[in-house]
């Protein structure tokens, strides 16, 4: 937890504002996972922090949907193409990922 926390303020993900009166704040939970390895024994312990996004209603708290995730026909059609060019392929995986972009738009 000390480390999800630790890149979420080093990335400066948020800054503390008052919320504006008659609105309701989205709240947030903590994930837990426990990663195993392939003989089971656990190789370690994930924690991730989540907004609690269903709380939230369409048109009223918020207007427009963006979500940072990979297709998996985006994924089959990579796959394919390293299998057929005979590329090598590597795993990676990612501690902390963060969107650096502005959501909004200029109205």
């Amino acid at each position: 937890m000390k480390d999800e926390l630790d890149a979420l303020e080093l990335n400066k993900t948020w800054c503390l504002v008052d919320c504006p009166a008659g609105v309701k704040p989205v709240g947030c939970k903590w994930v837990y996972r426990i990663k195993r390895k392939s003989d089971g024994s656990v190789d370690r312990y994930k924690a991730r922090l989540v907004a609690k996004g269903f709380t939230q209603t369409e048109g009223i708290d918020f207007l427009k949907i963006f979500s940072l995730v990979v297709k998996p026909a985006t994924i089959r059609l990579v796959l394919s193409l390293a299998s057929m060019k005979h590329w090598t392929i590597h795993q990676l995986d990612v501690n902390n990922a963060f969107l650096h972009g502005d959501l909004f738009e200029d109205t």
